[in-house]
């Protein structure tokens, strides 16, 4: 496993294989001059930029997530639709972003996880759907959720 690139500042971590907003993570990070890990389970394309850099992890279930929470220290930032993963990543004191922009917390991942189960429940017996589709708003806000979150961990 590869040391941190940089201990003393936080790191970007994004759960990459779906994320819709890989080009506005690299703009931040590179704004504020922070690392960024992007984890997959298969070689990308990805932006460039100086701190910029791919793991890629084996196909086995969950193998992206548990590279992420073995890096991860306190004020480091997570993104992921994953809810699990937010979880995870928050009791290791992490900040977590969905790529909506809305922020993973201790108050609300209760009811994150809570929902999780009950979507699944209703798409066994084959009622509800999957997430409404990603919209120009959803980057927007994400953008400047992803600020804060830099600003707050620096």
């Amino acid at each position: 496993m590869p040391a941190r690139l940089d201990t003393e500042s936080p790191h970007i971590y994004v759960d990459a294989d779906a994320c819709p907003v890989k080009a506005e993570a690299v703009r931040v990070a590179v704004r504020h001059s922070l690392p960024v890990t992007f984890v997959a389970n298969s070689g990308m394309a990805l932006p460039r930029g100086p701190r910029v850099r791919l793991e890629v992890v084996s196909g086995a279930f969950d193998a992206a997530d548990d590279w992420i929470v073995a890096q991860l220290s306190a004020n480091d930032i997570v993104i992921t639709a994953d809810i699990p993963l937010a979880s995870l990543a928050l009791k290791k004191g992490a900040r977590v972003l969905a790529p909506t922009g809305k922020p993973f917390t201790e108050d609300n991942i209760g009811n994150a996880l809570a929902t999780r189960e009950l979507m699944a429940d209703l798409r066994a017996y084959g009622m509800g759907g999957g997430p409404p589709p990603f919209t120009q708003k959803d980057r927007s806000r994400f953008l400047q959720a992803l600020e804060l979150a830099v600003r707050e961990a620096l």
